[in-house]
Order: C-alpha cells, then structure tokens, then sequence
C-alpha cells in the first residue's frame, strides 16, 4: 500500500513540474508575465564597467544620436548590436530605471491609456552595468520600431501579446527568427539577468505593496553575456554585422530654422491625466524636460528628471481595443504627419516607413530628410486625431 501510494504521489509530482516548466516556456497570455523567479543573489547592475578617463577626448559619434562619445566606449560599443528593452508606465510602476541611459526612447499606448516605453541602449551604456525596469511584455508595433536596429535587435521583454489576431507580438517573433535568438525574454534567463524586486518602487513611493507584475527588474550586461552566448554580438551567427539593415539618422550640429516651441503638452488619450506628458525646454542645457502625469519624471537610477534632446510626434492610424485584452493597434508602416522639437523650436514633418525593416525617414516641407541636431531622442506615438500644444 505504501508503495503504491508513493508511485501515486511521484506521478503526480512529474505531471505538476510539467506542467510548470510549459506553462513558463510557453505562456498563454499577458497574464503569463507576473510568474517569475525571485532574486537569489544581489544583482551588480548599476557599477561601471570601465573608468572613463575624463581627459579622453569624446570624438567618436555614436550612429544612434550623433553624440559624441571616448574611443574607449566605442571599442565596448562596436563589439555589440543595440538592446531594445520594453519597460512599462503604469502609475504604480514609477520612477522607473534606465530610461535616461537610453539613446532613443519610443512612447506609445499599450492597453486602456497607459503607455509604455521602449528603450533602444547602446552608446550611453558602453562603459556602465545598467539597471533597466520595469520590464513588461512585448507589442507589435514596438517589434516595427526595435526592426529599424537591424534585422536581429536584441529584444528583452516579459512575456508579450499572445492572441489569435494580429496584436499576437509573440507569434511575430517567431515568425521573425528571434524567438530562443536574439530575443532576450525574461522566461528563457536566470535571475542573474532579470528578477522581481518590489523594494525598489516600495521605497521610493514610502508604500508597503507593490503588485508583481510592476517588479521585473533587468541587468544590461548580464543580458549581453547571453546574447554574447546565442552568438548575437555586433555579428549574428551568419557571421552579418547588425549594421547590414541599419541606416541612421542624419546629424547636423547647425540647428534647423523653425518657429520657437519651449512647451510641449498633449495626452494619448483624454481623460487620463496620470499619462498626461509636458516636455519643458531649458536653453541652458538645450534639452526638454519631462514630465509625466503632471510631476517630474524621475530616473530611480539617477534621482534626477529625464531629458532628451529632441522630442518626435509621430500620428498613426490607431485601431482598437480589439480584443478582451484590450490591446491596441498602430500604423507603423506607411507614412503620415509629425512634429519635430528640437532646440527650442517646431519642425512640421512627415514621417515614412517602408517595411518593418526599414527606418523611419522624417522629411520637411520641401522633401528633404530632417537633420537631427546631435542629442537623445525620444519618440512619441500618438492617434491621428490627438491633440499637441505647444508654444
């Protein structure tokens, strides 16, 4: 009797670790991302990797914001291809980490009004061991814009987008080559990449719960070393540099003649003030300043308000909620209206994308590309019918 209630209880001990090895290799929905390994080590993002001697001159541009940047970090840079990391902007997910480290940032709505950032790292964390969250779950339309870094960006996310429709963002990575390649999911890493800590957003809110699904917290390099190990390094596994499908932007460092704009304020969607976004100008500096849900956006990392150095309005075709879980479609292929903020001032522009492999190409009045002047970029998505003000 006892031996065959101990082969009893063994079967049904194999079937339940079964069952959660697929259910984490293979998650069924958004829903899928708050299961996740907790920390078992203290994490070493967040130490430079290299001293930067401050005597080094900075004569290296970096080809995703025309800054420049010492030979030494180039060296690290050029070893590797960008990350793009998807990190969430729900009102409990604040101050997130990272986003000042980014070399370009895209803004746009994930579910019912609330954004979500991705990041495209790169230059600015050559010489540093970032850490980067919370990081949420794949959409679509952020796998259009993470394609313009070539045709096997690295891509870190929590789960994603898994329905029959076509806001299924996981299927596209597998239809695209990344899946178990270049795409860095947290469901196939260990806790030395990517781990739930909720003390983070705990102290800085001086609150006692946090939910799950807002802790997911990421290290660049660590996520490097894997990719390093897929064979995803500035060459793919074909021995093709990541170079081979990109094309940057142009810079210029004489600014573009347009009409003064030194306040910049619009919502995603109306009614929901805490997705609010002001973007501030300060000729000091020569840089925006943001603000989300009407306060100061803060890096946790830093303590201090993002910045950047040129804002992008991109208007899309937006369609949706389609589906129960209220994801959301955008038009990222094809061409439309913008705005562009740099220095102070407006540029109305065109945007254009030819395929989700190529980049987007902004234009002026007269059909000729935009020069960007040197700087951080951050690009805003928003519905065709939204609103901008600006002065």
């Amino acid at each position: 009797m006892n031996k065959k209630l101990t082969y009893i209880i063994s079967l049904v001990a194999l079937y339940l670790f079964g069952v959660g090895i697929g259910y984490a290799a293979s998650p069924k929905n958004t829903r899928s991302e708050l299961i996740s390994p907790t920390a078992q080590e203290k994490p070493s993002a967040g130490k430079a990797l290299v001293i930067i001697d401050p005597n080094e001159p900075k004569n290296q541009a970096c080809p995703l914001n025309g800054l420049p940047y010492t030979t030494t970090e180039k060296t690290r840079w050029d070893k590797r291809r960008p990350m793009t990391i998807m990190i969430e902007n729900h009102n409990d997910a604040r101050p997130q980490s990272g986003l000042s480290s980014a070399d370009v940032v895209y803004e746009s709505v994930a579910e019912g009004a609330i954004t979500r950032f991705m990041g495209v790292f790169y230059c600015d964390i050559a010489a540093q061991d970032l850490m980067v969250g919370p990081v949420r779950s794949a959409r679509t339309y952020f796998l259009d814009w993470a394609s313009e870094y070539g045709k096997f960006p690295l891509y870190v996310h929590v789960g994603g987008a898994n329905t029959p429709n076509k806001a299924n963002a996981l299927g596209q990575i597998k239809d695209y080559g990344w899946l178990g390649a270049n795409d860095l999911s947290q469901f196939g890493l260990s806790v030395k990449e990517c781990w739930r800590d909720d003390s983070i957003l705990k102290k800085a809110n001086s609150i006692d719960h946090i939910a799950t699904e807002h802790t997911m917290q990421c290290d660049t390099e660590k996520l490097y070393q894997v990719a390093e190990k897929r064979g995803f390094t500035n060459l793919d596994p074909k021995h093709d540099p990541w170079t081979n499908f990109f094309v940057p932007w142009k810079f210029s460092p004489t600014p573009a003649v347009g009409k003064p704009a030194t306040h910049i304020s619009f919502d995603f969607w109306k009614d929901y003030a805490q997705y609010h976004v002001n973007w501030n100008y300060d000729p000091t500096t020569k840089t925006y300043l943001r603000e989300n849900g009407g306060k100061p956006h803060i890096d946790n990392n830093t303590g201090k308000q993002l910045t950047t150095g040129t804002v992008v309005i991109i208007y899309t075709a937006e369609t949706g909620p389609i589906d129960t879980e209220k994801h959301m479609l955008y038009g990222t292929i094809g061409n439309g209206g913008g705005l562009i903020f740099s220095q102070g001032r407006v540029f109305p522009v065109t945007w254009s994308k030819k395929s989700r492999l190529d980049r987007t190409i902004f234009t002026d009045g007269r059909g000729k590309e935009f020069q960007f002047v040197p700087g951080k970029i951050w690009i805003e998505n928003l519905a065709k019918n939204a609103k901008v003000d600006y002065n």
